[in-house]
Parts: structure tokens; C-alpha cells; sequence
């Protein structure tokens, strides 16, 4: 468990330089993020480097002791770079430039850019490879952040149809895989495929699924480049990349695959307002995040890179890209901080060092004011700190997270589908997976987020939320975890589109059928205000908002365990297999999964309201995001004492202990 933070010595006065460090080193920091933004003093002009003030800072900060994350600039590439090669811009739906003035104006598919991109990277290497004060690299940074992975540059238009015959092999092969017979849509050769932007009206979906594929596939090269880049000129240690919240454009398990650490940017506040929550949990929450945002983000990102993760980025304050940047209530950087340990972080990142008093983020707060003074996150990061060492003592052999008894399935491509046909408005199935982990969490759960091509042995308990995609082999991977013993749980939508975005040929939930027992007949897109009432076996009173499957009452296998107040089938189950019709609302699903723990013998903690569980080796952590202080239940109180806090949480309190 180490503290870090993000530094920009090119924004500040060398003299201050070695004040900062003895200040980190005051603060328990011992690992610091530098160059991700510096091409331009990197090289001020083509072919003229100027590494010697980077050389100064790295020297400074290694005699202090500070370990160094390097990272690659190519998320802001110069000036002079654009006028020489325009070609790099990204072109985004309606045919307009992204251009210079801010940040991330490249196409990923550029290959002009590439090229470039890999030279400096491997410049930067070549010359830093060796410094033992450099354990690990950052490359580029927040990949697709403002909208930048989808791109319809001429570059992206003419590798498309090469990775289109990569994929299909011939042209039949794709018209019959698409459909193209469809509105006379068949092509006879593939770089006849067009981008599917600038339609007169709805383009065809699985057009539309192969392209967000195919852009997410060139994250994948780009960041591949860089880290083959970064080994072929002697990088030994470990390479990381800082993902986004809410972010779903392209899939971060493929990018992981190259990545020793997946690491990710955590702004509570900002993401708050950003999310799908009503008015009036967004005002309960305002101060202090969603009580299940960063803890989702934590499981998901701790599953890319065989648990390694990190925080690269923690919000200390208000941040200045939100629509009101609320400033956190008093206590909430320490609980953000200790939540990230609490899921498995190896390192908590703060951003930024010192507050920026000029350019884009001078609203966004940091460890310090602009004018170098401690800023309000202070206290909380020095309190961090020590309490860091408490547990240190307390359990010297803490390790990352164990398996969880829970599995909930996370799939990109499920997110795309629902999004290129959404059907029902407001259908948002990252919300969705969002509802199911705050059911489980509300209930004292440790959560694994699990890819659908994970191993799935182990677990008492697989949700899937909403695996829209699903064929042969994830059935029969789920097939053998029911056999051996788990309970599945299935939401609807589940197996409805082949991996051609296709309709199952035995109809929705297509290769899950056997699993499942049930068929949909046609589906049933509820509008706001539609939201039939159902009552669950437990006798819990719930309803279904957005969406409901409706089965064929004639090919049905599974016995009907709820229905809706209109004799509509709601649950079902089917040897050890729970499908649920429709999107219930969370305490719907908090009564269910209840119910589903129970069968499996998984021991439930309902958590108060606001309050959230969470384990790591031999430790405990309670943390209350509630405006008001909240007790925890008697079954958690410990009998030896608590390492950090008291069974009466205040608001924003966190409270650890040794399990028994």
C-alpha cells in the first residue's frame, strides 16, 4: 500500500523542485508521475531534443528517494507535429477535425502517427531505460478520453476494410455474416465497406459492432507499439496505463493483455453527476460519490491484469471538467483512498501535486494551492499515511484481494450492442451492471468483476447482468461452473445477438437456451411510467423498468418462480439457473441476490444505508458515504478492538479491523 502523486516539474521553477520533494516525502509519497504531457519541451522543434531539464528533475527526484512512473507524451502532441502532419487528426461523426488547442488530437489508426509516436517513446527509453529511480512506465494517457476512439479520418477509413478481410477472410463470408441482402446493402469487394457514419438513417448494426470493434482493436495496436517500444529499448519493469470511469469505448481486457498493471483515474464527484442516478441520489451523494462508483471501477480494473492495479489518479479536491464540481465533504479523500487499498491497490495516486494557476485545469484542485500552501487534502493524505503503517503492523503479509465468492460477467462488447440498438429508451447497460454490483455490495459482498472469457471455476455465485453476445463456449464454461456446484444468474437480453449481431437461430437467449430453459417470444420496451409490478418469491414488491423478455410459454423448460402482477413470467429457474424477464429495480434485485446467496450457503451483511464492506486478506473496511454517521451491524462488530475507526461510522468515516 503506497501513496503517490502526479507532478508536472515543468510547470514550476527549479528552485522549488527539491522544496516539493521533501513535502511528498512529509506526506508518505514515495512514487511520483512525471512527462505525460511534455512532448513540447521535449522536443520544442522537429528534431531538436531537449532531455537535460527532464535529466534535472529525474535527478532531483530520485536523490530524494522518490520512485518514478515515466510517462510517454503522446496524448499531447505538439504543435509544430500537427502543422507537418495534419494527417494525424481524427475526424470525428460529422466529417469535422479534431484539432489542436487542447489534448488527445490523434487517430489511433494514423499511420503516420505511429511512427512518430514510436520514435519519441523510443527516444525517451533509450535514454532513461537504466535509471533504477524509474520502476515503472505510464503509457500515453487516458486513452479515449473526450470522445477520441471512434474516428473517421481517411487513415481509419482505409485500414478498416483491411481488418474487415482479416477478420472474414473473403467478401461472401461478410455479406452472409452481416446480412447485406438487407436494403441492398451487399458489397462485392471489401473496400467498398463504408464507415458507418453520415447514413441517411439508422446504419446497419453489425456494421456498426465491427467498427467499434475494429477501433478498439487499434487502442490495442497503439498500445502495443508503445510497450514492445519500451522492452525493445531495454525497459525492464513494469509498464502501466491510467483508464477512465464510465468509460466503455473500447475493450480495456484487450488492452491489458500488454500491460503489467492496469491502473485507472478516479474522480468520484465529477462521475457522480455524469452517471444515470435520479436527482435526489445525486443530491444525497453529492459530496461524497456514489457509494458503489470507485468501488465498481476498483473490482473491474483489479481484473485486467491478474489483480495488479493501481489509482493512478485520485481526486484531493473539486475537479473542473464536471457540470457543478462540487468540493468533497471533509474526510472523503481519506475514504477514497483506503476504499482503493480496501479492493487490492498496490499504489493510490493523487492528482495533482500543486494546483495549475493557469490553462485548462486551473479549478482543478491538488495537494497544494497554487501558490505552494497545503491545500485541503492535506490532513487527509498525512492521516492516510499513518494509518497505512497501523496496518502494515497489523497484517505485515497482506496480499491483493482473494477470490470472491461472487462473479459478476463484464463484456464490452454487450455494452456496444445495447448501445447500437437500444430499443427501449434509456436502456444503458452499463448502468445495468452498475445496478446488479450495488445489490450485491448492499448486501456486505466481496464482487469479482470477470471477463466472458474468464476462467468461472470457483465462484458460489455468476451474475450476468447482461451478456447480449454469448455463444458456444461461454455456455459450456458456464455449464461446468453449475455442474460443479454454482448458481447462475442470467438477465435479460443475455444470448439475444450472435457474434455477427445477428438473432440465435433457436431465438433469444440463443446458445444460453439450454441453460436457461426459457425462449423469448418478442420483447417488450418500457417507457418511462411503464414499469409492471411483480412480486418475488420472498414476497418482496418490486417492478421492472426499461425492458422485459417475453418467453414462449410452449418451449418452456424452466419453472416459473415469479411473474408480474399480469401473469408475465418474471423469474425463472432451470437446474441451478436463474433468468430474470426483465430490468428490476435494485431492491428487487438486493431481495433476489439474498435469496440466491442463501441456496449457496454465501453469508449476507446487509449494510446500512450508504455503508459499504469490504475485505483484503486477514483486514476489514467499513466505509460510509451517507451525509449522516451510520453503526455497524452487531454481526461485524469485532471482538478484539478496530485497527482504525469505531462501530459508529460519521459521515465519510472509515473503519478497519483484523477478521477473526
Amino acid at each position: 500500500m503506497q501513496l503517490g502523486v502526479c507532478y508536472y516539474p515543468e510547470h514550476w521553477p527549479r528552485e522549488r523542485w527539491a522544496q516539493d520533494t521533501r513535502d511528498m516525502l512529509a506526506a508518505g509519497i514515495s512514487t511520483v508521475r512525471i512527462g505525460e504531457f511534455a512532448w513540447s519541451r521535449l522536443e520544442p522543434r522537429p528534431g531538436q531534443l531537449d532531455f537535460t531539464w527532464l535529466d534535472d528533475a529525474v535527478e532531483v527526484l530520485a536523490s530524494a528517494g522518490l520512485k518514478i512512473v515515466m510517462g510517454t507524451p503522446t496524448a499531447t502532441p505538439p504543435k509544430w507535429l500537427v502543422d507537418a502532419h495534419p494527417e494525424i487528426l481524427a475526424v470525428d461523426e460529422n466529417g469535422d477535425v479534431r484539432g489542436f488547442g487542447s489534448r488527445r488530437h490523434y487517430c489511433f489508426a494514423s499511420p503516420v502517427y505511429r511512427e512518430l509516436s514510436e520514435r519519441i517513446v523510443r527516444l525517451m527509453a533509450e535514454r532513461y531505460a537504466g535509471n533504477p529511480a524509474i520502476t515503472a512506465w505510464q503509457t500515453d494517457n487516458e486513452y479515449g478520453c473526450h470522445d477520441t476512439i471512434l474516428s473517421y479520418s481517411a487513415a481509419a477509413r482505409s485500414r478498416f476494410p483491411e481488418w474487415l478481410e482479416a477478420r472474414y477472410g473473403t467478401v461472401d463470408a461478410l455479406n452472409d455474416a452481416w446480412g447485406t441482402v438487407f436494403w441492398s446493402m451487399e458489397v462485392t469487394a471489401f473496400d467498398q465497406v463504408e464507415a458507418p457514419v453520415g447514413t441517411v438513417t439508422e446504419p446497419h448494426p453489425a456494421i456498426v459492432l465491427d467498427y467499434r470493434r475494429f477501433c478498439s482493436d487499434m487502442v490495442a495496436e497503439y498500445n502495443r507499439l508503445q510497450v514492445n517500444t519500451l522492452r525493445a529499448a531495454g525497459v525492464n519493469v513494469d509498464i502501466v496505463h491510467n483508464f477512465m470511469g464510465l468509460f466503455t469505448e473500447f475493450d480495456h481486457f484487450d488492452v491489458s493483455k500488454d500491460l503489467d498493471i492496469a491502473s485507472w483515474d478516479s474522480y468520484p464527484l465529477g462521475f457522480l453527476e455524469r452517471g444515470a442516478h435520479d436527482d435526489s441520489t445525486k443530491a444525497f451523494y453529492r459530496q461524497q460519490g456514489h457509494p458503489d462508483f470507485a468501488g465498481f471501477h476498483h473490482d473491474l480494473y483489479r481484473a485486467m491484469c491478474k489483480g495488479r492495479w493501481w489509482v493512478m489518479e485520485q481526486q484531493p479536491g473539486p475537479v473542473n471538467w464536471a457540470l457543478s464540481n462540487a468540493a468533497p465533504l471533509d474526510g472523503m479523500v481519506r475514504l477514497w483512498s483506503h476504499e482503493a487499498f480496501a479492493h487490492g491497490a498496490e499504489l493510490v495516486s493523487y492528482f495533482r501535486w500543486r494546483q495549475a494557476p493557469f490553462a485548462q485545469e486551473q479549478m482543478h484542485a491538488g495537494l497544494l494551492r497554487p501558490d505552494g500552501s497545503q491545500a485541503a487534502a492535506w490532513q487527509e493524505v498525512i492521516a492516510v499515511r499513518d494509518e497505512i503503517n497501523v496496518m502494515a503492523d497489523a497484517a505485515p503479509d497482506l496480499a491483493a484481494s482473494t477470490q470472491s465468492p461472487v462473479a459478476l460477467m463484464f463484456d464490452y462488447t454487450a455494452i456496444w450492442a445495447c448501445q447500437i440498438q437500444p430499443h427501449a429508451e434509456h436502456f444503458d447497460a452499463l448502468e445495468l451492471h452498475l445496478l446488479w454490483y450495488s445489490a450485491l455490495r448492499r448486501l456486505g459482498l466481496d464482487v469479482d468483476i470477470v471477463s466472458s472469457q474468464d476462467d468461472l471455476k470457483g465462484y458460489s455465485l455468476i451474475a450476468l447482468p447482461c451478456q447480449v453476445i454469448a455463444d458456444d463456449a461461454l455456455a459450456k464454461r458456464l455449464e461446468e461452473a453449475r455442474d460443479s456446484g454454482s448458481r447462475i444468474i442470467i438477465g435479460a437480453r443475455s444470448g439475444s445477438r450472435t457474434v455477427d449481431f445477428r438473432v440465435p437461430e433457436q431465438l433469444s437467449p440463443g446458445a444460453l437456451t439450454g441453460l436457461t430453459g426459457v425462449t423469448v417470444d418478442r420483447v417488450d420496451g418500457l417507457c418511462p411510467g411503464a414499469e409492471p409490478a411483480l412480486t418475488l418469491a420472498n414476497g418482496h414488491r418490486g417492478h421492472a423498468l426499461r425492458w422485459r423478455d417475453l418467453l414462449d410459454s410452449e418451449r418452456q423448460q424452466a419453472k416459473i418462480i415469479s411473474v408480474f402482477d399480469d401473469g408475465e413470467p418474471a423469474v425463472t429457474e432451470h437446474h441451478s439457473v436463474t433468468y430474470l424477464t426483465g430490468w428490476l429495480n435494485e431492491d428487487s434485485m438486493v431481495a433476489l441476490f439474498e435469496g440466491e446467496c442463501r441456496k449457496v450457503g454465501i453469508a449476507v451483511n446487509p449494510m446500512p444505508s450508504g455503508v459499504r464492506l469490504r475485505r483484503r486478506g486477514p483486514l476489514c473496511f467499513a466505509f460510509n458515504y451517507a451525509p449522516e454517521a451510520r453503526r455497524l451491524p452487531e454481526s461485524l462488530v469485532p471482538s478484539d478492538g478496530y485497527l482504525v475507526g469505531a462501530t459508529r461510522l460519521p459521515s465519510a468515516g472509515v473503519s478497519i479491523w483484523r477478521d477473526a
